[in-house]
């Protein structure tokens, strides 16, 4: 999210609750004034929380109580300590910095762990360590192979475990229209078999897309079939989008 757009948006919803009350006080008998100031007490601080549940999508840490500060200051009429266009040119500014420090970070942790992750027992090393994967379980079926369509179940991890998605419910997709380490990682797997894919960010986002920049993921796969044919153009377009919020697969080679 762009910055302020939070804000432009809470401002809209405050304008847009003001002109319903508007339109009701024509409607219904007027408030007595203590019933109105407990009122606009309840809608000063559902807009508090609508900003403060905003903030972090700037990606900053910004110091709460001068937000506040800047807040009363604003409502008193008092001189911001920066334009608006400088502040968005420091926030944008302050972004990119913690962008280059995060994508540095997480790089190092991934080239760190798949180098440790070789060595585990299990491990398979394609791609020069930079996809690995682990049988969980064997298969039985037919293998997969490039241009099949798979049914998979799967569930998307970051290094740190955390999820950032799951299938629910099995999935049909085109193994030529996912990242690069996914499609290596599953190459060969038979139906039935069960895989944890770990993948380097060079084979999967990068700095690109919506995740955490270089973020390595790891896949937890159950192949039920190796061909799985989409419905229509609508269907395929839907379970290609994989785990991966905001950023279908199909858009990174």
């Amino acid at each position: 999210m762009k910055p302020f757009s939070f804000i432009i948006a809470a401002v809209f919803c405050l304008t847009s609750v003001i002109a319903h009350s508007e339109e009701s006080t024509n409607k219904t008998p007027a408030k007595k004034p203590a019933d109105q100031k407990k009122e606009i007490v309840k809608i000063s601080e559902a807009f508090g929380h609508l900003i403060g549940k905003n903030l972090e999508s700037i990606g900053l840490e910004l110091d709460i109580a001068a937000v506040v500060k800047g807040l009363k200051d604003a409502s008193a009429g008092k001189t911001s300590p920066m334009t608006e266009n400088e502040c968005i040119q420091a926030i944008s500014a302050a972004q990119e910095a913690v962008f280059i420090e995060t994508a540095q970070k997480n790089l190092t942790q991934a080239d760190e762990f798949l180098k440790k992750n070789t060595a585990a027992k299990g491990i398979v090393s394609c791609e020069e360590g930079k996809v690995q994967y682990k049988i969980e379980k064997e298969g039985t079926g037919e293998a997969l192979k490039a241009g099949d369509c798979p049914l998979i179940n799967y569930v998307g991890k970051f290094l740190d475990g955390s999820v950032f998605g799951d299938s629910q419910e099995p999935e049909p997709f085109s193994l030529d229209e996912v990242i690069s380490g996914l499609k290596i990682g599953l190459l060969g797997m038979k139906e039935g078999e069960k895989r944890t894919i770990f993948i380097h960010p060079d084979h999967a986002y990068g700095t690109k897309g919506s995740l955490p920049p270089n973020s390595l993921l790891t896949f937890e796969i159950e192949l039920l079939k190796t061909q799985a044919p989409l419905v229509s153009a609508e269907s395929a377009q839907m379970t290609s989008e994989i785990a991966l919020p905001d950023q279908p697969l199909e858009n990174v080679r």
